[in-house]
C-alpha cells in the first residue's frame, strides 16, 4: 500500500506532507492514521515546530466519502488529530498552496499559524451532502466569530483567501507560501523553547478565564519565567548585545 503521508525531520522542524493526490488528500482512514504517525515522530523528536503541507492542487478535500458510504462512521481518529495539533506545546503551521474543502478546513484551522496562497479557495460543503460541519466547528469557531462564518457554514458557498484572512480563519496570505513559512520558522527558533510553548498555551487559555483569574494565573507564570535560566540568558544576551544561546544563529 502506497504511503499517503510523509514525515521529514530536519533542524528541529518536522514537516508532515499529505500526498494522496488521486482523492485530493481526502481524510481516509489510512491518511489519518499516517498523520498520527507523523505527529508521533514529531513529538518523539521533540521538534521546535510542525509544518503541515501537501502535494497536489488541493490541501485537503475533507472526508473520504467513498469510505464513509461503505461502512459505519468513525470520526474519533480525525477528531484526535485536530486535538493533537491544537494541544501540542510546539507551534503548528499549515502551509496551504491549494483548495481546501470541508474537513480540510478543520485540519487547517487546528494549526496555530495558517499560511495560504492568495489564489486559495475554501468551502464548508457539508450541508450540501446532508451533514453538518460538526467536529471541525471546534477549531474553526475558536478562531472565527460565528457570525462572520455563518453564511459559509449554512450555504456551502466558496470564499477566497482575503475573506478567510479578514474573518480570522487564516493568519497569512502569500504568493510564496514556502518562503513565508520559512520566515515564521526562523522567528519561532529565535525564541526560547519553553517561552514559545507557554505562549502557545496562554493564547488558548487566557480567553477562557475571567479577568481576575487570568491576571492571577499569568502573574504567577510571569514570575516563574522571569526567574528561569532562559530569562537570565536572554536578558544577559540583550545586555551584551549578542544572540541568546538557544538561537541557531548565535
Amino acid at each position: 500500500m502506497a504511503e499517503l503521508v510523509r514525515t521529514d525531520i530536519a533542524h528541529d522542524i518536522a514537516t508532515i506532507t499529505l500526498d494522496s493526490q488521486p482523492n485530493r488528500n481526502a481524510l481516509s482512514k489510512q491518511l489519518v492514521s499516517e498523520l498520527h504517525a507523523g505527529l508521533d515522530a514529531a513529538e518523539a523528536a521533540d521538534v521546535r515546530a510542525i509544518v503541515l503541507r501537501h502535494e497536489g492542487p488541493a490541501f485537503c478535500a475533507g472526508a473520504d466519502l467513498k469510505e464513509r458510504s461503505d461502512g459505519p462512521p468513525d470520526s474519533e481518529p480525525f477528531a484526535s488529530a485536530m486535538e493533537r495539533l491544537m494541544d501540542t506545546p510546539r507551534p503548528t503551521i499549515a502551509a496551504v498552496d491549494g483548495a481546501v474543502r470541508a474537513g480540510g478546513i478543520g485540519l487547517m484551522a487546528a494549526c496555530d499559524l495558517v499560511v495560504v496562497n492568495s489564489s486559495t479557495t475554501f468551502a464548508l460543503t457539508e450541508v450540501r451532502i446532508g451533514v453538518a460541519a460538526a467536529m471541525i466547528s471546534v477549531p474553526i469557531l475558536r478562531r472565527v466569530p460565528a457570525a462572520r462564518i455563518s453564511t459559509a457554514f449554512l450555504t456551502g458557498e466558496a470564499f477566497d483567501a482575503q475573506e478567510a484572512r479578514s474573518m480570522g480563519l487564516i493568519t497569512h496570505v502569500s504568493d510564496d507560501v514556502a518562503a513565508t513559512v520559512d520566515g515564521l520558522i526562523e522567528g519561532i527558533r529565535a525564541g526560547a523553547k519553553r517561552a514559545v510553548a507557554e505562549t502557545k498555551a496562554l493564547l488558548a487559555r487566557v480567553p477562557t478565564l475571567d479577568r481576575d483569574a487570568a491576571l492571577a494565573e499569568m502573574t504567577t507564570l510571569s514570575n516563574e519565567l522571569f526567574a528561569s535560566d532562559d530569562a537570565r540568558e536572554g536578558m544577559t544576551a540583550f545586555r551584551e548585545k549578542r544572540l541568546p544561546a538557544w538561537n541557531p544563529k548565535s
